[in-house]
């Protein structure tokens, strides 16, 4: 069993930054790949950016340029830096990754607000 806590999120003024961070615990034999997706009020789940154990990214267009992705294998953690933020990136962030525990499972974290006011 694995567990993700998130932290980071909160109320931020329109191009300001926040930066979020998700630790992952528990039976852990290996975590590949880890990211963050975003829900927003009646909107669907949608995945913000993704990093393996390699280092390699992939963002959604809508954050590209503004948002960073990154992760410490040692330390099972994984960050996305945001920049210049909008309005429209308000929503619930959720933590993300595929490990092995006891079997090879997805894994979830509770979410954490992030609000950009205008």
């Amino acid at each position: 069993q694995v567990q993700l806590v998130e932290s980071g999120g909160g109320l931020v003024q329109s191009g300001g930054s926040l930066r979020l961070s998700c630790v992952a615990s528990g039976r852990i034999f290996s975590i590949n790949p880890m990211g963050w997706y975003r829900q927003a009020p009646g909107k669907e789940r949608e995945l913000v950016a993704v990093i393996t154990s390699g280092g390699s990214r992939n963002y959604a267009d809508s954050v590209k340029g503004r948002f960073t992705i990154s992760r410490d294998n040692a330390k099972n953690t994984v960050y996305l830096q945001m920049n210049s933020l909008k309005p429209e990136d308000t929503a619930v962030y959720y933590c993300y990754c595929n490990a092995v525990s006891w079997t090879r499972d997805d894994y979830w974290g509770q979410g954490t607000q992030v609000t950009v006011s205008s």
